[in-house]
């Protein structure tokens, strides 16, 4: 059996090309990237034990084995992080555990208050596998129509991989996907990772999968949204880490004064600006 981790260094290497790290072709090879030895020499172990961090045999690598193994594939400073988190979770599962329960819903009063002075401002309050458990009423009206705030539970995950109306909406649905696979390998535990997933994986099909194992770090750039009333509407992301909560406040900002007029419109016709808040 795999482990996160050794699927995360796999995957690198099989994305490496020797050419990228100033080594020499060797010709034609059965696997695309970089072959294990090259990798191994770079990171000054043996081939032997990263086939064993591959395969998922040895789940307690070093730190600086994982540091070398960080150096040798040229990570940036984001995968490396994710190198780091994946050691982490790796090395503390077992087997044989009872299905834990879903993450806690609650967002704090304080979380609720800040929240609400961002009125009429686009924001809200979601956790690593994309509960939305707070918003603004305009973030209500800039999704109204889309689905995605269709359920009494609403999940921003569920909504990307599941709901074909997600694939216009998000005018760079590869890039949304991409991020929502990611962040379910960041959520509170890998308990909780393991929770989401046996739900949504079998209805989210082979797109989730495929982005979970590809441990594709992404770049969050400016998110483009289609809106059903006509506009497109071009944001830009602020998150706020609510670490002790493992929550995320993130507040969408107009990128330009004509998506600024398109949301100002699109807010008009609520009623009374009242938070929601899910619990």
């Amino acid at each position: 059996m795999g482990t996160p981790l050794g699927d995360f260094v796999r995957a690198r290497r099989d994305s490496t090309q020797p050419e990228d790290l100033g080594l020499p072709d060797r010709g034609r090879r059965r696997s695309p990237g970089l072959r294990r030895s090259d990798l191994a020499a770079r990171a000054g172990i043996s081939v032997e034990y990263l086939t064993r961090i591959e395969q998922g045999r040895d789940r307690n690598p070093s730190v600086a084995v994982v540091n070398a193994l960080a150096d040798a594939l040229s990570l940036s400073p984001a995968e490396r992080d994710h190198l780091r988190y994946l050691t982490k979770i790796s090395g503390g599962e077992c087997l044989g555990r009872t299905r834990p329960a879903p993450p806690p819903r609650q967002v704090r009063p304080s979380v609720l208050r800040t929240l609400e002075l961002m009125e009429p401002g686009i924001a809200m309050v979601t956790n690593r596998i994309g509960d939305v458990l707070a918003r603004t009423s305009t973030f209500e009206s800039v999704t109204h129509g889309t689905g995605l705030l269709d359920s009494d539970t609403p999940n921003l995950t569920r909504y990307v991989f599941t709901d074909p109306r997600a694939r216009s909406f998000f005018a760079d649905w590869d890039d949304v996907a991409d991020e929502q696979a990611f962040d379910l390998w960041l959520g509170p535990s890998i308990d909780t990772h393991e929770w989401f997933t046996a739900d949504l994986a079998p209805v989210a099909g082979p797109e989730l999968t495929r982005r979970l194992n590809r441990h594709a770090v992404p770049r969050r750039g400016e998110l483009r949204l289609n809106h059903p009333s006509g506009p497109t509407l071009r944001l830009l992301r602020e998150t706020l880490e609510l670490t002790s909560d493992a929550q995320q406040l993130i507040v969408y900002l107009p990128a330009d004064e004509p998506t600024a007029q398109a949301v100002d419109l699109l807010r008009r016709p609520s009623h009374g600006g009242r938070l929601r808040a899910i619990s």
